[in-house]
């Protein structure tokens, strides 16, 4: 049967039963990666790759430089899932496309989600490779994943964001930056806009304004959803680059793929130490 004529609901299902069906012992942890980031994936002890084409109803990554697969294997001696490759708005994908894979995680029983993606910096105090501990966001994509007939035993109708990212993940994650050496590490608030076109001076200037400290166009549809389905989430951006308003210089993509893998190792250095600490209780 074609994905299309499934209800949403059945959609998230299949998939989740596909990838069981392979996999019966799924991760408690996964990572979805952002542009840039896809070198996290390499280092990986690789058990399992499915390929996202593979999977039913899965959508399908068109951004080349998303890999677009699931992986599961050890990173830093601990079994993690990996989602390389994620979706967008700007690809013409609803945002419950979007988000379907992180329901299909909270169906195979995730419970902590690291969320991570390159984002252009609007705070002047950041600098290019900046790693920015989401600790709120703005969602200007003007769409929200929840939007339609809830299902209950997913989440509430009406669920709480007071606190949409735990203090005790964002202290755990200063924590292990700290106990890395790891530098340019900072906290700060995450605006996503729909793209693709990249922002205006003016938009610059605006998204300051409303109190945001870096930009991208992801990411926050699926914190949504994760959140709304109980899962723990840590969010990390990786500042590609900085903007001043007043003196505005081109914004390039191989610039942002090329800021994204030089700070990899660094950033690889905080999620692992991350991932032994939150299964060590700390």
């Amino acid at each position: 049967m074609n994905g299309s004529a499934l209800s949403y609901k059945d959609q998230v299902e299949r998939a989740a039963s596909y990838i069981k069906g392979i996999c019966a012992h799924i991760p408690d942890t996964a990572i979805q990666l952002g542009t840039g980031l896809g070198e996290l994936a390499g280092r990986m002890e690789v058990e399992l790759e499915i390929a996202y084409e593979d999977i039913p109803c899965f959508p399908q990554s068109t951004v080349e430089s998303h890999h677009g697969a699931l992986l599961i294997g050890r990173l830093g001696g601990r079994r993690t899932l990996i989602l390389s490759g994620r979706f967008h708005f700007y690809e013409g994908y609803s945002t419950r496309e979007i988000t379907l894979p992180i329901r299909v995680l909270q169906l195979l029983g995730t419970t902590n989600l690291i969320i991570t993606n390159a984002a252009g910096g609007l705070n002047p105090l950041f600098m290019p490779g900046t790693i920015m501990v989401i600790r709120d966001h703005l969602n200007f994509l003007g769409e929200n994943p929840l939007r339609g007939p809830n299902i209950d035993h997913w989440g509430p109708r009406f669920p709480d964001f007071s606190e949409p990212y735990g203090p005790d993940l964002i202290k755990t994650a200063l924590d292990s930056a700290d106990h890395c050496s790891i530098d340019k590490v900072v906290t700060g608030t995450y605006v996503c806009i729909p793209g693709p076109s990249l922002e205006t001076p003016a938009e610059t200037r605006w998204l300051r304004q409303c109190g945001a400290d870096a930009v991208g166009m992801s990411s926050v549809p699926e914190i949504i959803v994760a959140h709304h389905g109980s899962m723990r989430v840590l969010g990390l951006s990786l500042i590609s680059n900085v903007n001043d308003p007043d003196n505005f210089q081109p914004i390039l993509l191989e610039e942002i793929i090329a800021e994204g893998q030089r700070a990899s190792a660094r950033l690889e250095k905080l999620i692992v130490e991350f991932i032994k600490r939150l299964h060590q209780g700390g």
